[in-house]
């Protein structure tokens, strides 16, 4: 009787944690925007002869975003001469948030996020400047935070003579989605 009783407890526990257990071990990506004194801004409108987002199968594809400042304009010039690395990487973040509000507005739930599976990020910089990669690091570091190994991703970082509206960076992302 007793190893019975054992059993049923330990289903029991294991149920619990599956479920209650793992929600609160496992904040959903809402909560982690949260924690981070985040809010998603609002997607801003497409600028030229595109759509912002394409479904194919599971797969989600988020077209560039370019950052923009606290009064909404677009930030503008070049890393290594306007902006530094640092400012440049938040110009990246800054992308990020802004194609996580897309994604958001697409899928409804972000918990519907199975893998963001690539990042391309392109840089406008100097001839001489060669930290693409750490300028983008803005954006990969967030999405990490954010979904944690979901966010961990594939990537290109690109340096680029110029980008629309004289942008930093531009940031695009493909991400997989789960059926609902």
């Amino acid at each position: 009787m007793i190893p019975s009783l054992a059993l049923r407890l330990f289903c029991i526990g294991a149920a619990w944690w599956l479920t209650a257990g793992a929600a609160e071990t496992h904040p959903s990506p809402e909560a982690k925007l949260a924690a981070l004194g985040l809010a998603l801004p609002s997607v801003p409108p497409v600028i030229a002869n595109y759509v912002p987002v394409v479904r194919s199968g599971n797969l989600v594809f988020l077209a560039g975003q370019i950052a923009r400042g606290a009064d909404g304009k677009f930030l503008a010039g070049k890393v290594g001469r306007d902006f530094t690395e640092a400012q440049g990487a938040e110009a990246a973040r800054t992308c990020a948030l802004q194609l996580i509000a897309a994604l958001k507005a697409e899928v409804g739930d972000l918990a519907r996020v199975k893998r963001i599976v690539k990042l391309t990020g392109f840089v406008n910089c100097t001839d001489d400047f060669t930290a693409q990669p750490k300028v983008i690091n803005g954006a990969s570091d967030l999405l990490v935070a954010v979904f944690g190994e979901k966010g961990r991703h594939a990537r290109a970082a690109v340096g680029v003579n110029a980008l629309p509206a004289g942008a930093p960076v531009e940031i695009e992302l493909i991400a997989e989605i789960a059926t609902p």
